[in-house]
């Protein structure tokens, strides 16, 4: 690959300017936030009240789709050139007129190491396409799923060291290549899209990092027999007809029948992943008559020996699901090609007895130990590092208290998360409350109801005193039963611990009473 073209292309967005920082000053803010769900309106009038400079011209270049005027193109681009851009596929030049031939986005984001900022090469979204519907190898840029899975990378291995070795199984663009270089020593990315894997290498190089290998092949074919402390992957899972006429998208379709391709995944997983190591992935899986669907993806980590901790955030009914990806294809609805890829989906889903379809998170352990499946379908909460930060914290409190017994668990101090705040609800006039609920500001925002024993647990935990020095004083004031009380409580504390409620201080204070 010739790297002499990309580098120039980073000197002049460098110079340009071209970040999302500096961009988002062009235009106001209701413009940059329209600009972002795909309407560039109020954008494009912004910029044409500004004095062209190669930061507006590359901001109508790529971020609007608007054809700028060549000398214009050559003047944003003096290191690359108008013939180095062409040559690289960057732009389509003709009749003095230059037009975007790849998006080229700045990227902005925060993980433990700072804030960064990247640039992505990735092909034209529909909307710079006219319209048109997608080629078959059409590689995706930053979209939703990007963002939530860079989100979700745990930032470390479980016991806090940088992972030796990565694995991100279909790159794509290869931004989660990028973001695992973050936190790893070296990183292997593959994709069965030979033009993806060109893109990949290409962002690479333009951000330069160059401790990411890229690999040719079909899933975790290019890895068989390797070992990775870390596996990321959006992986291509789309629930696609495997009929005549139905396009198959590289970036999306796997090729196999339903939700075959995440349970081969899963299971593939099994082979890669090193001891202490982790897998972050997204994923479908199929709601059928008489099986739950995430039953049925824990079913595929826990027989594969894995653990595993899955989150379904949203379910769809099928109708919904194939309005959805029949449009993210490029066919717009009231079309006749649209009304017969819904009647091919459609039957489909029928064929197998699907009621709903599940997307979510799905975090793999090579400790077995770990088995947990959860439906969390409300906001977010506030985690500024990323959901990955809250997740790696997790794992690692639950794995201080996972082997103790309840004796031993009495013994330990636990404080507070900063992020936890507690609702009372009264009947009017009452002076006791009739329901105590502990909120989680961060992580995944859970409320959990209380009984009037943990509620007071939670708000004496500071850090001074032992779990069953706090039981002991809590059971005196309610007038309970002490021993029963303990017993109530540790349970109920071991699930505060997952959720992130609750924070084990990890040295064992032998000495204290239980």
């Amino acid at each position: 690959m010739p790297t002499a073209p990309i580098d120039r292309l980073r000197s002049d967005l460098t110079d340009a300017g071209f970040t999302v920082q500096q961009l988002d000053g062009l235009w106001p803010d209701a413009a940059a936030d329209a600009l972002r769900r795909g309407h560039p309106s109020s954008a494009r009038r912004a910029l044409g009240r500004l004095e062209r400079s190669p930061r507006t011209t590359l901001a109508a270049l790529f971020l609007l789709g608007d054809p700028v005027p060549a000398a214009d193109a050559a003047a944003a681009l003096p290191a690359l050139g108008i013939d180095g851009a062409v040559e690289l596929g960057l732009l389509r030049v003709a009749d003095g007129s230059a037009a975007a031939a790849l998006d080229l986005q700045p990227y902005a984001f925060r993980d433990r190491h700072g804030e960064g900022h990247w640039w992505l090469l990735s092909d034209l979204g529909e909307r710079m396409r006219g319209g048109e519907p997608l080629p078959e190898d059409h590689v995706l840029g930053i979209g939703g799923a990007t963002l939530t899975l860079s989100g979700l990378i745990p930032p470390a291995r479980p016991d806090g060291g940088r992972f030796a070795a990565a694995l991100d199984l279909g790159t794509g663009c290869g931004i989660q290549a990028l973001h695992a270089a973050r936190h790893a020593d070296r990183v292997v990315a593959t994709d069965i899209s030979h033009r993806a894997l060109r893109l990949a290498e290409l962002n690479a190089r333009l951000n330069g990092v160059v401790t990411i290998e890229f690999r040719h092949g079909d899933l975790l074919d290019p890895v068989a027999g390797e070992r990775f402390d870390l596996v990321v992957s959006n992986p291509p899972f789309v629930i696609t007809p495997r009929v005549d006429g139905v396009p198959a998208y590289e970036y999306r379709d796997g090729g196999r029948v339903g939700d075959a391709l995440v349970e081969e995944v899963v299971r593939g997983i099994a082979g890669v992943l090193a001891p202490g190591g982790v897998a972050q992935l997204l994923g479908n899986w199929e709601h059928r008559w008489g099986a739950d669907g995430l039953d049925r993806a824990a079913g595929w980590a826990r027989e594969a020996g894995l653990g595993h901790w899955i989150v379904e955030r949203e379910r769809q009914d099928p109708a919904l699901y194939a309005e959805t990806w029949i449009r993210d294809g490029g066919t717009r609805p009231g079309t006749p090609a649209f009304a017969s890829l819904l009647d091919a989906w459609l039957d489909d889903f029928e064929a197998r007895g699907v009621l709903g379809v599940g997307f979510g998170y799905m975090l793999l352990t090579a400790d077995p130990g770990l088995a947990r499946s959860e439906r969390l379908t409300g906001a977010l909460g506030d985690t500024p590092a990323g959901l990955g930060e809250h997740l790696h914290a997790r794992l690692a409190a639950r794995a201080a208290i996972v082997g103790l017994d309840d004796a031993a668990l009495l013994r330990i101090r636990f404080a507070r998360a900063v992020d936890v705040t507690e609702e009372r609800h009264y009947w009017p006039g009452e002076p006791d409350p009739t329901v105590l609920l502990l909120r989680q500001g961060g992580g995944f925002a859970r409320t959990i109801e209380a009984g009037t024993g943990l509620a007071a647990l939670v708000g004496a935990s500071d850090g001074e005193l032992a779990l069953g020095q706090l039981t002991a004083a809590i059971a005196a004031l309610l007038e309970a039963d002490p021993a029963a009380l303990a017993a109530e409580l540790a349970e109920q504390v071991r699930e505060l611990v997952t959720a992130g409620l609750l924070d084990p201080l990890v040295e064992i204070a032998a000495g204290e009473p239980a």
